[in-house]
């Protein structure tokens, strides 16, 4: 009997070969600030580097945000709460899209801007806090902080120059008179866990090389650059 017993475990001891291979850890990448640092420019130019998909949060703001905004009405906690989880949920999403489909040979991962103003925003975006009495849709499930952290790049710079700057754009809703709104909202990420601060004044090369040699230092795997770059 200790022969029959001594074989069928061998039957059952798992092959090396069938062991499943070790995953590249997933990474939510949010570039951060107030209006007129440059976020959107900084993210494309990163996105270019390491090759992963990107969200530009401004692009899910439901048509309410946005009409108050574009008429000079600060948004409440209220108005963000929504779009900061579903900025979160949709990273969520493109990552697991990613981790399910065998042809994807990437780093899992989303790059994504948001203003991301107070520690709180920023604690809805990292999935470790939901907004106290939001119904999510029944095919949308919770937010997982450990399937997916995130990492913030902070864009830093003086108030005088971020308002010259948005004095400049043109066609975007944001007006110049919201800068001081975002101002007296900001809570600054510095200290934080997984945050890194880059200086508005440098240019969007340096600020991609700053962003990419801290974040480095913060992430178990390094940022590895898309093929061809």
């Amino acid at each position: 009997m200790p022969h029959e017993q001594e074989h069928h475990s061998e039957q059952h001891a798992p092959r090396a070969p069938d062991a499943p291979k070790p995953k590249r850890h997933p990474i939510l990448i949010i570039v951060m600030g107030v209006a007129g640092t440059g976020k959107t420019t900084l993210a494309n130019a990163i996105q270019a580097r390491l090759g992963l998909p990107y969200i530009e949060g401004d692009a899910l703001h439901p048509a309410a945000n946005i009409a108050k905004m574009s008429s000079g009405v600060p948004l409440t906690d209220a108005d963000r709460e929504p779009w900061l989880e579903l900025i979160r949920t949709t990273a969520e999403h493109m990552v697991a899209e990613q981790q399910a489909d065998p042809s994807y040979t990437g780093r899992p991962g989303v790059l994504a801007t948001c203003s991301a103003l107070r520690g709180y925003y920023r604690d809805i975006l990292r999935g470790t806090r939901a907004p106290p009495g939001l119904q999510l849709p029944e095919h949308v499930a919770p937010a997982e902080p450990h399937r997916l952290p995130a990492y913030f790049v902070y864009i830093k710079g003086e108030p005088e120059v971020i308002r010259e700057r948005i004095s400049k754009r043109e066609g975007h809703y944001m007006k110049p008179g919201m800068l001081d709104s975002q101002l007296q909202t900001l809570e600054s990420p510095e200290g934080e866990e997984g945050v890194v601060v880059v200086p508005l004044d440098a240019s969007t090369e340096e600020q991609t090389d700053i962003a990419i040699r801290e974040l480095n230092k913060l992430l178990p795997e390094p940022l590895e650059r898309a093929v061809g770059n």
